[in-house]
């Protein structure tokens, strides 16, 4: 009889042909996807050629040109035609072309290539966000990425787990990106290194899909090794309607060993904002009124989704940015683009002064489409505010909502929607 096993474990167990694991164990597992875009995949298919076996399973390689695409410059062009090419010559299933594309941790839920019980590797820290509908998946190096294109395999430490029950109901407004923002400040941005987080309770059971996905995004964002929700009516919803692909659910055990059990009150949850520079930094919006912004940024893969665009939508119809203020908006995929454009969603954003983009990683990471100079302030709906993140040294990043980011741009410092009331 195997021992009782939380999620991360159970998952892991499965794909290393175990009846059980425990924490700090080295395994290898068998792997069923393996991602990588046009910053990680050239050195990754570096080692490809390097093993000379081609590639494991052309169905289970997953490419796509996000982080600077459509291309900014000669160097960026020169990467995404090496993972083009790669990708031709090897056949590749999921390719994602410049106009199919999309931002990947929305991309491939979003398209049904990930489902529940996957074991998913990516050359991109943000791989966890799939956690968010019961896969494990986490953040590799390229080396590693590349042996999985390879072989189809990689190993695992296997890590210890934190529960985190949200239990109550959340306040009105109150967003997934809320919550994690304030989990990181709870725990710090090294609170769960090397840990999976097991998310659960009634405050969680209320969000959608799309805000768990947002809430395993940045996982990481906390050291985690993977961000996990266990599925439920919802969760089958989402991926039914997007793949006729069978899955498997993976549900904790009730004795499961936890390393520790975080208990929190929906209630205490408030629209927060992270500070800089690190998204630990947390601090209610009602004590951040004060701090004036030049640019809002609304998107990436924490929060590009069609729910987050309706979220900036709602605040920004029939109001109009701060003059002060560039406000730029980023559909994660080509899909969220479109049902912008078929929900009136553009008008309210053109019509609001605001800059639309293709989908793009773009700012996110200093890459383009909004870059700051030397001491501008930016709110940002994406997942990472680090020195120098977005532009210059010396400019800064404050993390919030979709809501809270759009409010601000209307109001020219941090603000709640119903500042503007």
């Amino acid at each position: 009889m195997p021992k009782p096993m939380t999620m991360a474990e159970k998952i892991l167990a499965a794909h290393a042909g175990l009846d059980e694991v425990v924490p700090g164990q080295l395994i290898e597992c068998t792997l069923d996807g393996v991602l990588a875009n046009d910053i990680t995949a050239p050195p990754a298919i570096k080692v490809v050629d390097q093993i000379g076996a081609g590639v494991w399973d052309k169905d289970k390689i997953f490419l796509v040109p996000d982080h600077y695409a459509p291309n900014k410059d000669i160097k960026s062009a020169e990467q995404t035609k090496a993972m083009r090419d790669f990708a031709r010559a090897h056949q590749i299933t999921h390719y994602w072309e410049t106009g199919c594309a999309g931002v990947e941790h929305a991309l491939l839920p979003e398209q049904g290539i990930v489902v529940p019980g996957d074991l998913i590797i990516g050359a991109d820290s943000h791989t966890c966000t799939y956690g968010g509908i019961g896969a494990f998946s986490t953040g590799v190096g390229s080396t590693d990425a590349g042996v999985g294109m390879a072989t189809g395999k990689a190993w695992f430490k296997v890590p210890e787990t934190i529960r985190i029950e949200v239990n109550g109901e959340l306040a009105p407004g109150v967003s997934g990106k809320d919550v994690i923002l304030h989990v990181i400040g709870l725990i710090g941005v090294d609170g769960a290194l090397y840990q999976a987080m097991e998310f659960g309770g009634s405050g969680i059971e209320q969000l959608s899909v799309e805000g768990r996905l947002t809430i395993a995004n940045m996982a990481i964002e906390a050291g985690g090794k993977a961000g996990l929700f266990e599925v439920d009516d919802k969760a089958r919803a989402y991926v039914q309607a997007r793949t006729s692909r069978p899955f498997t659910e993976y549900h904790p055990d009730p004795d499961a060993s936890y390393a520790r059990v975080l208990t929190i009150d929906a209630a205490d949850i408030e629209p927060c904002v992270a500070w800089p520079h690190l998204p630990g930094n947390t601090h209610p919006v009602s004590e951040s009124r004060h701090i004036t912004i030049d640019q809002a940024v609304i998107g990436s893969c924490t929060n590009g989704r069609i729910e987050d665009m309706r979220a900036a939508a709602e605040v920004l119809r029939g109001r109009t940015v701060h003059p002060d203020v560039r406000c730029i908006i980023l559909p994660a995929t080509q899909a969220v683009w479109l049902q912008c454009v078929h929900e009136g969603l553009m008008d309210v954003f053109v019509e609001a002064h605001c800059a639309v983009s293709t989908p793009t990683c773009g700012p996110c990471l200093g890459g383009y489409m909004g870059i700051l100079a030397a001491g501008e302030r930016c709110i940002s709906s994406t997942n990472r505010n680090f020195v120098g993140r977005m532009g210059d040294p010396t400019s800064e990043v404050y993390l919030a909502s979709p809501a809270v980011a759009a409010a601000s741009a209307v109001a020219g410092h941090i603000a709640l929607p119903s500042d503007l009331d």
